[in-house]
């Protein structure tokens, strides 16, 4: 079954979409604000997103630009009345994979819904594996020694930021800048360190004795990149 996430501030116009994308394989869950939407992504995972820029409490292209920022690939779809082509390339450069002006055909809609679709469905599962650890992002799916490992969203955000520059130390700023990815203003200070001390406890044999995950005090942390 094939999931599809709307966000889509006019609701009439909403479930028309929404009755349009779905089939007997597919479901749609349909939100019309941001804070809606937050919610949603949270909660569940989806195979496409088709998101509205201009919402009553924000914008899905912020939103677009803070999942991708996150590390969340999946497939997405912006609509939106804005028909400028600076738009369509802002959107694009944001992390859309396509941009539908409108008003819109429902139609020309499910073909390119259709299309994204297809694309996901053919592109192979990036699984990392880094030493004991398998990691897969897209399907948030982490082992060791191929025991499930389960992570709250913060820290499958952090660890990718982390295994992505393996035998590189990134520093604390850069790491609450790209993991807390929400659009708070403030971040405690200590909310780093406390979720670096939860993701030890839950990789590293020896959370007191880091073999991978480590501080390089007065900096940041490092994954460290093994033979």
């Amino acid at each position: 079954m094939t999931h599809i996430f709307l966000l889509e501030d006019d609701e009439t116009l909403g479930r028309g979409v929404a009755m349009a994308l779905t089939g007997p394989e597919a479901s749609v869950a349909c939100r019309s604000t941001l804070a809606g939407a937050r919610e949603a992504l949270a909660a569940e995972r989806f195979d496409l997103l088709v998101l509205d820029v201009n919402l009553p409490d924000g914008s899905g292209l912020e939103l677009l630009r803070q999942l991708r920022a996150g590390g969340d690939r999946t497939p997405a779809i912006l609509l939106t009345a804005n028909d400028l082509e600076l738009d369509e390339v802002t959107g694009l450069e944001a992390g859309a994979d396509d941009y539908i002006t409108k008003p819109f055909s429902l139609a020309v809609l499910r073909a390119r819904v259709n299309a994204q679709l297809r694309r996901g469905a053919c592109a192979a599962p990036r699984a990392l594996s880094v030493g004991p650890f398998t990691f897969d992002f897209d399907r948030m799916d982490f082992r060791r020694d191929g025991a499930a490992v389960e992570l709250s969203k913060t820290e499958q955000r952090l660890l990718r930021v982390l295994v992505e520059n393996r035998g590189h130390t990134v520093p604390r700023a850069t790491l609450v800048d790209r993991v807390w990815t929400d659009g708070a203003e403030f971040v405690e200070e200590n909310a780093l360190s406390v979720t670096v001390k939860r993701l030890r406890g839950k990789l590293e044999a020896d959370p007191a004795k880091p073999e991978y995950l480590k501080t390089v005090y007065g900096i940041g942390y490092i994954w460290e990149a093994k033979p």
